[in-house]
């Protein structure tokens, strides 16, 4: 086993957080641009890095209009996001940069051995990555991501940065047929145990999350199993976030809904379920870049107050 992180009680990360995700590399530029198989040429980067403004825009009308500013963060690539990340610090606004290669099953650096340069460029709050790990999968896969998500954890706890840990759980074969092929059926009955066991492996292993971005989980029960794993061990401030996976308005309410009530979940990232409409619709060529930047501000702000409205009880 791993030498243990020292000293716990300076880990985690204690106020609410709403983080804007748009550090989609991959999937932006296929689905949106249809670039595939391929890196974008200058033209199209440029393009690509004008659209991620939009959803900056939005960001910052939301903020005006209300959402509290020292909760609002935004998680955006160096590829398309540099002057984003560079405007965003300055104006003090929470920052975090995605560590990981784009659209890999396997997590490895962006930058190789040349990682903490690129962090250190745009000093964010949070370096973050995202892992597909399932605790039940292919061990030497596991062992291999391990031992760099170590490498990782250590380096931003030694440089004093917040480490946010995207984790995410895919079925083995074994786990899907288990629930008679239903995706559904695994979210709900298999992935929340899945998610703490796998949370438990990569502590014990030496890293050491400040922030868990976790896919929804649509009961409180579950949700605490979860909350209470992230601050086993006397990580007694490490929060837990709610990723919105894509998924429609209605389902990410619902797992907003229910996280706000549980202790330890301490707010959410949500993405495409507040941007991709909007964009979708501009790139198609129906409405303006305001109409975009409005209803991405409508999105986000309208998540916001509902997380508010419901830590609250209403």
């Amino acid at each position: 086993m791993a030498a243990q992180f020292s000293n716990r009680s300076n880990l985690g990360f204690t106020r609410d957080l709403f983080i804007m995700p748009f550090d989609h590399r991959g999937s932006f530029q296929e689905k949106l641009f249809g670039i595939k198989g391929r890196q974008p040429n200058a033209e199209e980067t440029r393009e690509i890095a004008s659209y991620k403004k939009i959803i900056f825009d939005g960001f910052k009308q939301a903020v005006a209009a209300g959402v509290p500013k020292d909760k609002a963060g935004i998680l955006v690539d160096e590829q398309f996001g540099s002057e984003i990340l560079i405007e965003a610090k300055k104006e003090g606004f929470m920052t975090a940069c995605p560590a990981e290669k784009s659209g890999q099953d396997e997590f490895d650096f962006e930058y190789g051995a040349e990682f903490g340069a690129h962090i250190h460029k745009f000093g964010p709050t949070f370096v973050k990555v995202l892992v597909r790990y399932n605790p039940q999968g292919d061990t030497t896969l596991n062992q291999r991501q391990s031992e760099r998500l170590k490498k990782l954890s250590d380096y931003c706890h030694s440089h004093q940065l917040k480490f946010m840990f995207e984790l995410l759980v895919p079925a083995t074969p074994e786990q899907l047929t288990s629930v008679g092929g239903d995706a559904a059926r695994y979210d709900k009955e298999l992935r929340p145990a899945l998610m703490a066991q796998a949370m438990k492996q990569l502590q014990d292993f030496g890293v050491e999350a400040d922030v868990w971005k976790l896919e929804g989980i649509e009961t409180a029960e579950d949700s605490k199993k979860v909350a209470l794993q992230a601050r086993q061990g006397g990580r007694d401030h490490v929060g837990v976030i709610v990723l919105g996976r894509g998924e429609n308005a209605e389902k990410v309410k619902l797992w907003l809904t229910t996280a706000a009530q549980v202790p330890g979940l301490i707010g959410f990232a949500v993405g495409r379920t507040i941007f991709w409409e909007p964009l979708k619709k501009l790139k198609d060529g129906h409405g303006t870049r305001q109409d975009a930047v409005d209803q991405i501000a409508k999105n986000y702000k309208g998540f916001c107050d509902l997380w508010v409205s419901a830590r609250q009880g209403h």
